[in-house]
């Protein structure tokens, strides 16, 4: 499964580099492989995990503020592992082909 999720605090001002860093510290000691982009962060693992990483970015960030909003879009395909890289790879794959037409 591959999940994209945005998740921030309301009311903590412009600024909210110091509250993704938290989250990121909380994803990057999960051990699920993750890519962190300029507007959410992406996790690959089974949906247990998943989510329970999305759950501690939660419960930390509501430790630092009274609200959160969270985003999460997910992908959850059967009998894939190494999808984040794979679908980057296909698209990569027909792109090339279509420069060389």
């Amino acid at each position: 499964m591959i999940a994209q999720f945005k998740i921030f605090p309301i009311g903590k001002g412009e600024s909210l580099s110091s509250f993704v860093a938290e989250c990121v510290f909380i994803v990057e000691n999960s051990g699920l492989h993750y890519q962190l982009t300029p507007m959410s962060t992406i996790l690959e693992g089974d949906y247990d995990e998943v989510m329970g990483v999305i759950k501690k970015c939660r419960d930390r960030l509501l430790e630092l503020s009274d609200r959160v909003a969270i985003s999460i879009e997910i992908d959850d395909r059967k009998g894939r592992s190494d999808a984040m890289t794979q679908k980057v790879l296909s698209v990569q794959e027909k792109l090339a082909k279509k420069k060389k037409r």
